[in-house]
């Protein structure tokens, strides 16, 4: 994977390769290495609190209130959080978000280590981590197109995913083997990788000088909306991904098909969460190193097609082995739409605005995945896991096709848009 940062391919436009790469900016490097171990920590997270809570309730709706307790405070808080990035120095409020989610898991674990920490005491501590992640992941997404020039941004943010899914691969992993020594093992890891993740952003070399603007309002908590809503394109992007994720996810479901459906136990469970992460991370280093530069629109589309199939199939099997590879498929698909989207989206915006943007993006991806984390188990409550995941597969595919109707402009978008600002 780190190959791509010496990638120095063309973009396919017959072109040759810009000056700038991955590897001469220290600050990318930094910025990725607190993006894996924050992604890590996260990871080990969701599979010990997953575990943890059906092992105590063997209920699917526990296991969809988990999602909810991490959906809740990104609803309340994305949009302040997007004025924050864009008024204050971006560096220091993902540190700090970082730190206060190395004390809560270090809390929690002590916690556990004593006897304690009952289920309210876990959702309260998952609401905490949603709050960090509210503010953290906009403005973390806020700061990469200032860390590079804007014709690597593509590649830049096909890596920066690699690194989120590496996390993905690992995280889960680890987080399941370390479970098998007791819940405080994997609580207690993911807390110092956040504090690492804290620790690399802040020697990181960044300057950010936010434009001026008044207090706290409610037009500026709003003008993000108002960008996405006048540009068609990115409003058709983010939406296809918050409606096909929130159909199609079945993260929440997986410890209910490793214990009842697969018979795997707690280290088949950190294999499933790891098998999306294992062709997401393939699929990021063969676009870091061939960027998508044609039909990208199209592309897209299709992607998200694949990734509501994989999920039926997914749903279906009753084999370890094939559900790995229908997991392994999912994840690469959705990272061809990752990739995609968030090139659009950042290539899209103006720096002065990419906080905002960037958190009602994030909103949209915290509603497609914590909420669709509540809805897969709602639905597994009435339909049973695999009827859960049939159904949202097959509404994912319907709603790929429906929003090539809704948005023909995003349909026909062959290439990536010029970057509307540059570096200082």
């Amino acid at each position: 994977m780190l190959q791509a940062f010496r990638s120095e391919r063309a973009s396919g436009t017959g072109h040759a390769a810009p000056p700038d790469r991955l590897r001469d900016h220290p600050a990318f490097l930094l910025f990725w290495i607190s993006r894996v171990a924050s992604a890590l920590a996260f990871q080990m997270l969701g599979v010990a609190v997953g575990w943890l809570v059906y092992a105590r309730t063997g209920s699917a709706m526990a296991l969809g209130l988990v999602g909810l307790a991490q959906f809740l405070p990104i609803l309340l808080l994305t949009l302040p959080a997007g004025h924050a990035a864009d008024t204050f120095d971006r560096r220091r409020i993902v540190v700090i978000c970082q730190a206060v989610a190395a004390v809560t898991l270090a809390w929690l674990a002590l916690d556990l280590s004593q006897g304690g920490s009952s289920l309210l005491a876990i959702y309260g501590a998952v609401m905490m981590i949603g709050a960090c992640r509210a503010f953290e992941h906009p403005t973390m997404a806020a700061l990469l197109p200032r860390l590079v020039p804007g014709p690597v941004l593509p590649r830049a943010i096909a890596v920066a995913s690699s690194a989120l899914q590496m996390a993905t691969i690992a995280g889960p992993a680890v987080g399941g083997f370390a479970y098998a020594l007791g819940p405080t093992v994997p609580l207690a890891a993911a807390a110092a990788c956040y504090g690492m993740a804290a620790l690399a952003m802040m020697i990181m070399p960044h300057a950010h000088a936010p434009a001026a603007r008044g207090g706290l309002s409610l037009v500026t908590l709003l003008e993000g909306l108002s960008f996405i809503r006048g540009h068609k394109v990115v409003l058709g992007s983010i939406s296809l991904d918050l409606f096909a994720v929130l159909l199609g996810g079945v993260t929440a479901l997986l410890p209910i098909f490793a214990s009842d459906i697969l018979h795997v136990g707690a280290e088949g469970l950190g294999a499933l969460r790891a098998a999306p992460a294992v062709g997401a991370v393939l699929m990021s280093v063969l676009l870091a190193r061939m960027p998508l530069t044609k039909h990208v629109g199209p592309k897209m589309f299709a992607a998200v097609a694949v990734f509501g199939l994989a999920t039926v199939v997914f749903s279906l099997s009753s084999s370890f082995l094939v559900s790995l590879c229908a997991l392994f498929v999912l994840g690469a698909a959705d990272n061809v739409s990752v990739v995609i989207r968030s090139s659009l989206v950042q290539l899209s915006t103006p720096d002065a605005m990419r906080g905002r943007v960037s958190a009602v993006n994030s909103l949209f991806i915290g509603t497609s995945n914590q909420l669709g984390e509540f809805e897969s188990g709602m639905a597994a409550a009435l339909l049973g896991a695999v009827g859960a995941g049939v159904v949202g597969g097959i509404g994912t595919i319907v709603v790929a096709l429906a929003w090539m109707r809704l948005f023909p402009d995003l349909v026909t978008v062959d290439r990536m848009p010029a970057r509307p600002d540059r570096l200082a």
